[in-house]
């Protein structure tokens, strides 16, 4: 056995089967070797979370992994549809106001008319359509019931009879146009 001094002075310089000898008494057993097994579950930290927690090998393929991470996307999820919720509110509220403009158009709109009518109802011409489309309207309506009645009321004598209301319309239009203009002017 050597001294601290000898090995010292051959500059520590000794063979392994030295060192092994010297020290046999003081050094610590081999570490056992350890088995690394995937289908088991693998401690991973999750370092999200207050404690450490093992997860399951299938870890690393879960699409969320802590849950801090779920609690986020549930957030962002939150957020959006709070979003979506006021870019709807606030586009519902636009088309409100713009139907309530259009409706108070139309309405003016019609006032306007029925102030033209009004003002325009001893006018032989516009008593004459009234007379002229009333009586159209109770014909047409009896005789489509007669035809029904009887079983003939088919699409070619439908189609037959809107043409010739189409035609009765356009003359009617027409002769109305020339009465305003030369015999009977709208007030």
């Amino acid at each position: 056995m050597s001294s601290y001094a000898d090995v010292a002075a051959k500059n520590s310089e000794q063979s392994p089967e030295e060192a092994y000898v010297l020290h046999r008494d003081t050094r610590a057993p081999p570490v056992p070797g350890m088995n690394h097994d995937e289908s088991t579950a693998s401690s991973l930290i999750d370092v999200d979370s207050p404690h450490v927690s093992s997860v399951k090998s299938d870890f690393q393929s879960q699409e969320i992994k802590t849950e801090t991470q779920a609690d986020r996307i549930a957030r962002e999820a939150e957020e959006s549809a709070e979003r979506a919720r006021l870019k709807a509110s606030k586009e519902a509220s636009a088309a409100k106001d713009k139907a309530s403009a259009e409706a108070k158009k139309a309405k003016a709109e019609a006032k306007k008319t029925g102030k033209k009518l009004q003002d325009n109802k001893d006018n032989p011409v516009v008593v004459g359509n009234a007379i002229l489309w009333g009586v159209t309207a109770v014909a047409v309506g009896y005789g489509a019931y007669q035809k029904q009645q009887e079983g003939k009321l088919d699409w070619k004598l439908a189609g037959t009879v809107g043409a010739g209301l189409a035609a009765l319309a356009a003359g009617d239009y027409f002769a109305s146009q020339w009465l305003f203009e030369n015999k009977y002017p709208p007030k």
